[in-house]
């Protein structure tokens, strides 16, 4: 095989003689370069691909990283909405609790119980073998249903209290709007209801009250709630007051030497409201107890002879 090699430039020429060796390298070169070309050109393809792939998958990995962390983000902001919730709950039974002990407390009073058999300013007593055979965990839901079991438990509570505490109230407001005993501390009938002679005429009269003797300025007291209506000297009487206690009761306290209350004063039962003295048509410190109802003078015996509720 001769290979002619032609000058352009002198217009000459030269041939070169290939043996079989030289023949086979020549067809190889012709031949691989192409090959290689494509070769090179399928190996760049192949990593260009690669490379498209990647940034694909590497597109959807940020994706993926994005909706999670939203997601993760949802949820934060969903506990903290949770924690808040039972954050409040918590506090606004903490302060029913307290509200349930201090009724706890004015109605233990109000109920008169022994000292140390209800103490609501302490926890209560418990106990009881370790319990440490189970293995018990709550989970947020099981937490959110306990708290509300509690809730309807303090509910309940608050509800039965309160209406122990309105029929202790009216049993109490009972006990004081019930006429019952003495109009004094200390001292003894000198003159009861009913006819007698009179101290200052000797004549027979019609007593409309009666008489507690004792040592001036000792207390006159309230035979029962009421509401003073009048207070003043009242001819005969001296120093008065008259006090009304409801459902027609109103009952008279005379011949005081001072007067503790004025009209328009809410009095207790067993409250002092006057000095006792010798006001007015009286012969010495004594107190006339009169009891009207519904505007007719009645025996108050009956009422003094009363114990308390």
């Amino acid at each position: 095989m001769k290979v002619i090699l032609i000058n352009r430039k002198h217009g000459g020429s030269r041939s070169i003689e290939l043996g079989r060796w030289s023949r086979a390298l020549l067809s190889l070169c012709c031949l691989g370069l192409p090959l290689g070309m494509v070769g090179v050109g399928y190996m760049l393809g192949q990593d260009s691909d690669a490379n498209a792939m990647r940034e694909v998958a590497l597109d959807r990995l940020q994706d993926e990283l994005a909706e999670q962390e939203q997601e993760l983000a949802q949820l934060q902001a969903q506990a903290e909405r949770k924690m808040a919730a039972m954050t409040r709950n918590v506090a606004e039974m903490q302060a029913r609790m307290t509200r349930l002990d201090a009724l706890g407390q004015h109605l233990t009073a109000m109920a008169d119980l022994e000292e140390g058999e209800f103490d609501f300013s302490q926890p209560p007593a418990m106990g009881g073998p370790l319990g440490g055979e189970f293995s018990v965990e709550y989970s947020t839901s099981d937490l959110m249903a306990e708290l509300g079991l509690f809730q309807a438990r303090v509910e309940d509570r608050e509800q039965q209290l309160e209406i122990l505490e309105t029929l202790l109230s009216n049993r109490k407001l009972d006990e004081q709007t019930f006429l019952s005993g003495r109009p004094v501390e200390k001292g003894w009938i000198s003159s009861f209801y009913g006819k007698r002679n009179d101290p200052f005429t000797g004549k027979p009269a019609f007593h409309h009250g009666v008489d507690f003797a004792g040592k001036e300025g000792t207390n006159v007291i309230s035979v029962a709630a009421g509401v003073v209506t009048w207070t003043g000297s009242k001819s005969g009487y001296g120093e008065t007051i008259e006090i009304s206690h409801g459902d027609g009761f109103v009952t008279r306290y005379a011949h005081n030497k001072e007067s503790l209350v004025k009209p328009g004063d809410v009095v207790r039962k067993g409250q002092p409201i006057a000095l006792m003295g010798s006001t007015g048509r009286s012969t010495g410190a004594h107190v006339h107890y009169e009891v009207y109802k519904h505007g007719r003078s009645v025996d108050p015996s009956s009422y003094i002879r009363r114990t308390r509720r």
